[in-house]
């Protein structure tokens, strides 16, 4: 199996920005996640708690805002396996060199 290390490089420096970016959204979105039920939850005609919170959790608005949270936890996770496949990569191409330069000391 030919490893080309150039190209593991690249795709991790192609990645490098969306992976920061699909990172912090999610992290906002999940932070956000209380305000909108909250937002939702002070809108709501019901005069009770949990009348409140049925109607926030029940509300576009937080079912969008939860549909955006799986949409990035989908993205963070194809994106981790993309790093990972290149770190596998990359420790095969470091095997590989450590076997050649044992069979070079060997057949020297």
């Amino acid at each position: 199996m030919e490893i080309d290390i150039q190209e593991i490089f690249e795709k991790l420096e192609s990645i490098k920005e969306e992976y920061s970016w699909v990172k912090g959204r999610l992290a906002g979105l999940k932070e956000s996640k209380n305000s909108v039920k909250s937002v939702m939850m002070k809108k709501s005609s019901e005069q009770s708690l949990g009348g409140q919170e049925r109607e926030a959790y029940a509300s576009q608005e937080f079912q969008d805002h939860c549909d955006l949270i799986d949409e990035f936890t989908a993205k963070e996770a194809l994106l981790n396996l993309e790093i990972s496949i290149a770190q596998m990569k990359f420790e095969a191409w470091r095997s590989e060199q450590a076997t050649n330069r044992n069979l070079e000391r060997l057949t020297r």
